[in-house]
Parts: structure tokens; C-alpha cells; sequence
């Protein structure tokens, strides 16, 4: 029944995220006053016709994942041969427009599910370093303890043969609180045994102490800073909408970076980084999201959005970001590319996002057997 459902969810999530994508292309093209002619649920070949609406076919397509949007006069080969309605036709800035409207639909997509998390769910932000939650923390965005967990228990260390566990917090040393891992090593110079004060089990709520030989004031332990029963206040919807921006900021960041090492390391050798996935790893993530609840799922939804959004926007060809550096070309009264040359070079874009695409799967089927 789970795998059903991630089944599902899985389809939900792409379409819905492609068709609000589309629908954004679709409802700027209407309103300039560019024909649409089909708006497609899936991809083709086409298995039924829905109806036509103001000149506008709506069908459904064989493959079940997202949907298209075509606009009249995107396959015409002379500038001069553009019909009245069609995308060529309109003004360089009425095309921007059209062209940027569903990475803005995405973008507002993701905003909408950070405000309703932040501010009905009372979710965490996502924050890179120490620093940042600490900040944080002294701001109120969020609750909860900085502490110092014992991350490993080094073999044969005098930590180990206290008996001391890993995955702990270490609250005490000699009876002194500890915040962070800097402060062990003042309270251990200098001594040859010292008391740890550990909280362990469940939620860690048993407390123990162990005595703990030193080897030159080493116990043997890997200590990495913790934060402790992090949770988030109530918030108002301002206080929601500004940290629904800082985390698409963080996203957008996230985002951009991987795409830089996506290519850096294609380049060196050919592989693809950890932490890069494609259909099979957003497959595995929207399982996970199912077991854990609805909240990760939307989250999980607007993270992918966000993507989505900054992908497309990239001046790369077939791409919504390389076809508007096309218009922007004309904008500037650039006549070095023909419409040709522009639909020459999208297709050979599209070439290259699909084998990089079957690429990024192959490596995810191959970590998924890892």
C-alpha cells in the first residue's frame, strides 16, 4: 500500500510541478494576447482530445509525467512569414514575459508552501552552519539547546573502555557544563581521570556518569557541536513570509552550486557528484517523504519547485533562460542569429538535457543498489 502511494505522490508531485510551470506560460501567453494552440497533460503521442477552449486544444498524452504548452508560431522558420496571434509576433517584452511566467509560477508555488509551513506547520529553516543556528537561535526563529554530542568513541581511547557510548550528549565535565566541544579541553587540562555526564536512550532522557582515563588529556571521544530539541515557535505570517524568502534564498544557493559541480566534475571524470539525483532519486525521495508525513512531502514539493524554477531559467538552449537570451538578442537590435540558427540550436540543447538526464538516472539506479 505504501509503495502505491509513493507511487502517487511521485506522479502528483512531477506533473503538478510541470503543469503550474506550463500554466504560467499558458495564462501570460493568453493575457498579451498570444495564441495558445494545445495545452497537453503528458507527453505526447496523444491518446484523447479533451476539448477546445478559445482556440486552445486540451488533450491528455501517453506519458503520464508533466505537460507542454504550444504556442502558435514557435516552430516558424522566417520572422517575416509570423502570423497574427503568434509568439513571434509579440513584443520583445510581452514575449520576456511569457517566457519568465512559469519560473515565476514555480517561485510562487514554493513561497506559498514555505509561508503555509513556516507559519501553520512550524517548520525549521534550513540552516549550513553552526553559526547560522546560533544566530538564529539568539533571534527566536528557533528553540532549542546547543549541547556537544559524542560522535565516535575511539577504539581502546580511555572513553571506550569507561564504557562511554556514541551517538550521546555530554553534558558535564567534572561536574562543569559543556556547550560546545572547546570548552572539554580547558576542563580536562591538565587531569588524569575526569568524570563525563552523559544523556543518553530515548530522547535522551537517561543521564549516567563514567570515569574516564586521560592519555595526555585525550579521552578518546569525537566531539561535534549538537543542537538539542530544536523545534520552532509559533510565528505570525510575516515573520512566515520573510523566512520563506531566506529559504529560497538558501534553495536558490543550494541549487546554483550544485549545477556548478554538476559540470565541474561531468568535465573531470564524467561522473555525477553526490547529492546530484534525477526521476529515480526524486522517486526514492518522495517514498521517504510518504513514510515521515504530509509536511515533508509539500516541503519536498517546494524544494523541487524552487529547482525547477532556477533550471529553467539558466541561458542554456531549450530552456526557457536560453530562449529568452534570444529575445533579448532582438531587443537589442542584434541580427547575427536567424530564426534558424535559434531553432537549430534549441534542438541541439534539447539533445544535450536529455543524455544528461538519462546520465544523472543512470547513477542514481546505480546508487540505488549500492
Amino acid at each position: 500500500m505504501t509503495i502505491f502511494l509513493s507511487a502517487v505522490a511521485f506522479l502528483v508531485l512531477l506533473t503538478g510541478l510541470i503543469l503550474i510551470h506550463e500554466c504560467g506560460h499558458f495564462f501570460a501567453a493568453r493575457l498579451l494576447g498570444v495564441d495558445v494552440e494545445e495545452f497537453g497533460f503528458g507527453l505526447p503521442p496523444r491518446v484523447l482530445t479533451i476539448g477546445v477552449w478559445k482556440r486552445t486544444t486540451f488533450t491528455f498524452n501517453w506519458i503520464p509525467f508533466g505537460g507542454f504548452v504550444r504556442l502558435k508560431g514557435e516552430g516558424e522558420m522566417s520572422r517575416s512569414a509570423i502570423s497574427k496571434g503568434s509568439f513571434g509576433r509579440a513584443s520583445v517584452l510581452n514575449r520576456c514575459i511569457i517566457l519568465t511566467a512559469g519560473v515565476f509560477m514555480n517561485f510562487v508555488l514554493a513561497m506559498g508552501i514555505f509561508t503555509f509551513g513556516f507559519s501553520v506547520g512550524e517548520w525549521v529553516p534550513t540552516y549550513i552552519t553552526l553559526e547560522e543556528i546560533t544566530g538564529a537561535l539568539q533571534r527566536g526563529e528557533i528553540e532549542g539547546q546547543i549541547a556537544t554530542k559524542i560522535d565516535a568513541v575511539i577504539a581502546g581511547g580511555g572513553a571506550e573502555r569507561a564504557g562511554v557510548p556514541a551517538g550521546t550528549i555530554l553534558t558535564a565535565v567534572e561536574g562543569i557544563a559543556v556547550e560546545q566541544p572547546a570548552d572539554v579541553i580547558g576542563i580536562q587540562e591538565g587531569k588524569n581521570i575526569v568524570r563525563y555526564t552523559v544523556r543518553m536512550g530515548e530522547n535522551f532522557l537517561e543521564e549516567r556518569v563514567f570515569r574516564v582515563n586521560l592519555a595526555e588529556g585525550r579521552s578518546g571521544v569525537a566531539l561535534v557541536p549538537f543542537i538539542h530539541n530544536l523545534h520552532a515557535p509559533k510565528r505570525g505570517i510575516l515573520s512566515a513570509v520573510q523566512l520563506a524568502m531566506r529559504e529560497s534564498n538558501v534553495v536558490l544557493q543550494q541549487t546554483v552550486q550544485g549545477i556548478f559541480n554538476l559540470f565541474i566534475t561531468l568535465a573531470k571524470s564524467g561522473k555525477v557528484p553526490e547529492g546530484i539525483t534525477g526521476v529515480v532519486g526524486i522517486a526514492k525521495l518522495t517514498h521517504s517523504s510518504v513514510q515521515e508525513g504530509f509536511g515533508v512531502y509539500i516541503r519536498l514539493m517546494a524544494l523541487l519547485s524552487l529547482s525547477l524554477a532556477i533550471l529553467n531559467i539558466l541561458p542554456f538552449p531549450a530552456l526557457d533562460g536560453g530562449r529568452l537570451l534570444f529575445v533579448i538578442a532582438e531587443g537589442l537590435h542584434c541580427r547575427l542569429f536567424s530564426r534558424r540558427f535559434e531553432l537549430m540550436v534549441n534542438s541541439a540543447g534539447l539533445v544535450f538535457l536529455i543524455v544528461l538526464i538519462l546520465w544523472v538516472t543512470l547513477y542514481d539506479v546505480i546508487r540505488l543498489f549500492q
